[in-house]
């Protein structure tokens, strides 16, 4: 009797880890990368594809052109995408360090096969405070090679496409390809 109750609590003990590892296991496997990855892409130091729209929000008109003499992050997301739930914190403090640098980065997000209305409810939720425009038959993605979201685009002042992000972009990955793109422009300006 004394064997049988012993062994009891051993199977107890290793049902319970086989549990906790098979949890961990489905949370590490549905898990994103904790950071986007740089891709190579066509475009990288070509010129960035033009793109026009109307903000979701304001209703203002947004050209990409007119941003050009600034940095500038275009950021393709869809409220379905997991991942782009996960980066929607870290975008937003990147444009709020980005809006209080007198050289800081403008950004231009871009809805990705997704309905204007539930992409403005996003954007809303997540506090975003920078112009968004929708992509209707995906032409803004396609130019861009974008083949699903989160895709982010850095593009220099000179309207060079100088680094391309594929998955949730953390504030620190924007910054290090900030600076590296501002580095090299500083080699090619020869300053």
């Amino acid at each position: 009797m004394t064997g049988h109750h012993r062994r009891h609590p051993t199977r107890w003990v290793a049902g319970a880890v086989l549990v906790v590892l098979v949890v961990v296991g489905v949370v590490l496997a549905t898990r994103t990368p904790e950071e986007a990855t740089a891709v190579a892409s066509p475009l990288l130091g070509r010129i960035a594809p033009g793109f026009t729209g109307t903000d979701l929000d304001t209703g203002s008109p947004v050209s990409l052109a007119s941003l050009r003499g600034h940095y500038v992050v275009v950021n393709f997301f869809a409220s379905w995408c997991v991942p782009c739930q996960e980066e929607a914190p870290d975008l937003s403090r990147f444009h709020y360090e980005q809006s209080h640098n007198s050289d800081g980065a403008d950004m231009v997000s871009v809805v990705f096969h997704d309905t204007t209305a539930t992409a403005r409810a996003f954007l809303r939720a997540n506090g975003d405070l920078w112009p968004a425009v929708s992509d209707p038959g995906g032409t803004i993605a396609e130019h861009y090679g974008v083949t699903a979201p989160p895709t982010t685009f850095v593009i220099s002042p000179s309207g060079r496409v100088s680094a391309v992000l594929e998955g949730p972009a953390t504030q620190k990955n924007l910054d290090s390809f900030l600076k590296a793109a501002r580095a090299e422009q500083a080699r090619a300006s020869g300053g």
